[in-house]
């Protein structure tokens, strides 16, 4: 440790700070080691530092205490420069309270006089991390406009100059200036694709919406010459990527991408609704992968129908039996010219694999009546005892005729299947002649009286009688589960009154979200739509979740017919507005619709019942 940095005792009570583990006590040992000669010792202590002082971008009060002892360890402790620059940058443009981040900014002032050397340093990475730190330190920094000017003058490296390019933009309050020099940056041929590419991407964050058309197509020949783009979290909050500020416009997003620009097919679709046909000819490019088939698949019902799909044939007929399942899901969402043959030949090639289970059940969803073939493949199989249309069960539902089929093998199976369940309700009135019906009945009445949920509402929908389903509510609305098992009181209706107060309890929950399921089961209950509209209501305008009790307050509004005031905008932009309500979050192989198209739909059935276009 150098004598300068060993003169800095420990000022702070740092016992009493916090930082993102807590107590920052730790903070003396981590700052001496990082003045020890030992590189090894200090890329630990490094780690330590970023992961306390500027945890995934948050700051803290220790991140203010601890930034003189950061920037004398840079200017005068034995290495990782650089490293503790990007720091004392992240610091300065951190996230956190308002007092904090207070704190933060006069750190930074103070300290910017002691660093700004290092802007002519003879290190590129320190020079660079330099210019991060300036722009960080936003009002700061502006007295510092004319040493930007000047190190963008001598600066040579071009990673560098490209950077010195943003944080002039994000810093200079002359708007006119800014374009000027901008635009002659990106016209200028013997600047490096790294600069021009910084100039483009300024203009764009300043430029109206929509995007004009020509520096859309600059901003795309530009990315072709240099296909990288500047990563945000190294700027202020000003500060736009290329490709975040062209999805902000999503037709500009799609001409770059025709232009050569940054791949930008599936953001698109993913944040903007109705642009799947422009966008599809660079999602379907380079299909590789099944869960990418799941997200091209996804946006199938966007498609009008019965046209043909080329880019398809050839991963219908892919060896990858995980690929292939996908295309046909794909072709099933898409609802191709023979995609239901397609489901009934993955059924026979591929009986075992999960993908022919979510093609089967996609075939049932997507195409309702017409999939009757399959469903009728899925009972030939059950009542052979075919193992793998265990799993299928559930789409017979939908086709009671086909049920009745299968009938004694549906009974077998209700023990270990709630879908069998629901598909023996509907069989049962379907049953042929010399069927066990009464059989049906029994194995119903006897899984719901050991505590089956779907056999008791399966046996309920037959007989009439509420009494199992009761007691299993009664039990689960009384027990852990709560109030999250209150739907299922409201699927009881009236039957269920004996567990209004307890519904009615729940409308005083801290969340709307609990409170709207708490109205629905009431609604259900009882009819009452004074006191539980304005709860649904409420989940429906403000509620956090798109899906859960936000899309089932829709549906209750929708059997009330009643769309309150309080939610009638939320529920016209969930309808018709331009931006995607729900997302798919990770990886779901699942053949599942997209969540947003479910919520979609969902308001515009609202708007319907209410009345409303």
């Amino acid at each position: 440790m150098t004598e300068t940095v060993t003169e800095l005792a420990p000022e702070p009570d740092w016992g009493a700070l916090k930082h993102a583990y807590g107590s920052a006590e730790d903070m003396p040992a981590l700052l001496r080691a990082m003045g020890s000669e030992d590189a090894d010792e200090r890329a630990e202590a490094m780690d330590g530092l970023v992961s306390s002082l500027f945890h995934q971008g948050d700051v803290y009060p220790a991140s203010a205490a601890a930034l003189p002892y950061l920037v004398r360890l840079v200017l005068d402790g034995p290495g990782h420069r650089k490293e503790l620059l990007w720091l004392v940058g992240g610091i300065a443009g951190g996230a956190g309270n308002r007092r904090v981040r207070a704190e933060v900014r006069r750190a930074v002032a103070e300290a910017l006089p002691s660093l700004l050397p290092l802007a002519t340093d003879d290190e590129t990475g320190v020079r660079q991390a330099m210019v991060w730190l300036i722009a960080a330190a936003e009002d700061a920094a502006l007295p510092l406009m004319p040493l930007l000017r000047a190190r963008f003058d001598e600066e040579r490296d071009a990673d560098v100059r490209a950077d010195l390019v943003t944080a002039l933009g994000l810093l200079d309050p002359d708007d006119t200036a800014r374009t000027a020099r901008a635009t002659a940056l990106l016209d200028d041929p013997s600047e490096p694709p790294a600069v021009r590419l910084s100039a483009v991407t300024d203009l764009l964050r300043t430029a109206p919406l929509p995007l004009p058309t020509d520096l859309v197509r600059r901003a795309a020949t530009t990315y072709r010459e240099h296909p990288g783009e500047q990563y945000g979290e190294r700027w202020p909050d000003l500060y736009r990527t290329l490709s975040d500020r062209l999805l902000d416009d999503p037709d500009a997003a799609l001409l770059a991408l025709a232009e050569g620009g940054p791949p930008l097919a599936g953001e698109v679709v993913e944040r903007w609704r109705d642009r799947e046909r422009r966008a599809l000819p660079w999602l379907v490019a380079d299909l590789t992968h099944p869960y990418e088939m799941h997200d091209v698949a996804r946006l199938g019902e966007a498609f009008p129908g019965d046209e043909e799909q080329p880019w398809l044939t050839p991963h219908l007929a892919s060896e990858d039996p995980e690929l292939r399942a996908a295309a046909v899901v794909a072709a099933v969402r898409f609802r191709v010219p023979g995609a239901l043959g397609h489901v009934l030949r993955l059924i026979d090639d591929l009986p075992d694999e999960d993908g022919t289970g979510h093609a089967v059940r996609a075939a049932a969803e997507a195409h309702g009546a017409a999939a009757e073939p399959v469903a009728a493949r899925v009972a030939d199989l059950l009542a052979a005892g075919a193992a793998p249309a265990r799993e299928w069960a559930g789409v017979l539902e939908g086709f009671p005729q086909q049920s009745a089929r299968c009938l004694p093998a549906l009974v077998r199976l209700v023990p270990e299947s709630a879908a069998a369940c629901a598909a023996l309700a509907a069989a049962v009135p379907h049953a042929l002649p010399g069927d066990d019906t009464e059989a049906a009945v029994r194995v119903l009445y006897e899984r719901a009286t050991a505590g089956g949920e779907a056999a008791a509402f399966a046996y309920l929908q037959l007989t009439g009688d509420h009494g199992p389903a009761l007691a299993l509510v009664r039990d689960a609305v009384h027990g852990e589960r709560g109030a999250s098992a209150l739907p299922l009181a409201g699927r009881l209706g009236p039957a269920a009154a004996e567990l209004l107060r307890e519904a009615e309890r729940h409308f005083g929950a801290v969340t709307r979200e609990t409170r709207a399921v708490a109205a629905a089961a009431v609604w259900r209950i009882t009819g009452r739509t004074q006191d539980t509209a304005p709860l649904l209501a409420d989940v429906v305008a403000r509620g956090r979740y798109t899906a859960g009790p936000r899309l089932d307050a829709l549906h209750a509004l929708t059997e009330m017919r009643l769309l309150p005031e309080s939610a009638r905008a939320a529920v016209e932009d969930l309808a018709h507005g331009p931006l995607r309500a729900a997302h798919v979050l990770g990886i779901f192989d699942d053949g599942a619709r997209h969540p947003d198209a479910v919520l979609r739909e969902a308001a515009r059935r609202l708007l319907a019942a209410a009345g409303d276009s």
